[in-house]
């Protein structure tokens, strides 16, 4: 029987590492440590339900590839994620489906280098390399291209000489991680308008944009709606490579206020986001599939300016985004 869905998820593992491992110079896990961060990773996935699932914070391949082979649904999944680097996590791409067209995008194309007056940016690859694939669902009848991204953190960037206590630095580091981010929504937005342009296979991104989803580097890489005096043509254009957030589809057929993926000095933000091409969205007369139901997995986060409680390491500082796309038109498949 063909499958009439399939869940979509995306899910920030917070440092996912083998055990007596050490990650970012001084930090390691226990085996006790470890074995807790394992069963708390499953758990959530049991709970999500995934078919096609994006991590990103993933330093060992091994320790996630043991973590799907006890997860129900997912034990014989196909795993894809760049090669480990030791110093630095990666995306990765998990999927019950196939996965052709494997690729891992790491420079910026150069259509998209930034200059400012004239004087080039200093940024010219993704931090954390980009994973782009091609799911086949139902023998490949339904196809979908998916991307795992994690962009810049919000974290300032300080010289190892500076005082990061200091206001005027946090404010030049801040400036310095909004440049980079910036410049890696930019080059995303030029691989996807090329990807998009003049296709009719659906397009998910998955991943931690690190930004709101009304911030400029988010609507950079989503793409900006056409303006309404355009001409028929000229909207066609544009919305053939926009991107629509999960949450705004959901927000316009339900209410709710409890939207969140990340706590921060008591704000409560989403940070990871699913994004989907006009081939899912109802609005689309041809639409292809659709957003039915979008779920956040946050009930472990915690506000640690009201509370003594701290996120576990052995959990996520993150919640999880799972959106359920129902293939075909209404009242098909």
């Amino acid at each position: 029987m063909p499958t009439k869905w399939f869940n979509i998820a995306t899910f920030n593992t917070y440092n996912l590492a083998l055990p007596d491992i050490t990650f970012y110079e001084t930090k390691k896990y226990s085996k006790a440590q470890y074995a807790a961060k394992k069963a708390w990773i499953k758990h959530q996935i049991e709970q999500m339900r995934p078919d096609v699932i994006g991590f990103q914070e993933v330093f060992h391949k091994a320790a996630l590839k043991e973590i799907l082979g006890e997860t129900p649904g997912l034990a014989q999944a196909e795993l894809y994620m760049p090669p480990e680097t030791g110093t630095a996590p990666c995306v990765a791409l998990a999927s019950r489906f196939p996965l052709e067209n494997l690729s891992i995008i790491e420079e910026f194309p150069a259509s998209a280098h930034l200059s400012i007056n004239d004087q080039p940016a200093q940024v010219s690859k993704f931090q954390r390399p980009i994973v782009r694939a091609t799911v086949k669902i139902n023998n490949g009848i339904f196809q979908v291209i998916v991307f795992v991204v994690h962009l810049k953190s919000k974290r300032p960037i300080i010289a190892p000489a500076a005082d990061p206590d200091d206001p005027l630095q946090i404010a030049l580091g801040s400036a310095k991680s909004l440049l980079m981010r910036a410049a890696e929504a930019t080059a995303l937005r030029h691989i996807l308008v090329e990807t998009m342009r003049g296709n009719t296979t659906p397009v998910i991104v998955l991943g931690d944009i690190n930004d709101s989803v009304t911030a400029v580097t988010s609507e950079i890489v989503s793409g900006t709606p056409p303006y309404k005096r355009l001409s028929a043509a000229k909207k066609a254009a544009v919305w053939d490579v926009l991107l629509y957030n999960v949450k705004d589809l959901q927000s316009r057929i339900s209410l709710q206020d409890t939207y969140y993926t990340h706590i921060f000095n008591g704000y409560c933000e989403s940070l990871d986001h699913i994004f989907v091409s006009n081939e899912l969205v109802r609005a689309n007369p041809e639409y292809r599939g659709y957003v039915e139901y979008v779920k956040v997995f946050n009930d472990h986060l915690i506000d640690e300016t009201l509370s003594n409680e701290e996120v576990p390491v052995t959990q996520s500082d993150h919640g999880q985004v799972v959106a359920t796309i129902r293939l075909g038109q209404t009242g098909e498949v």
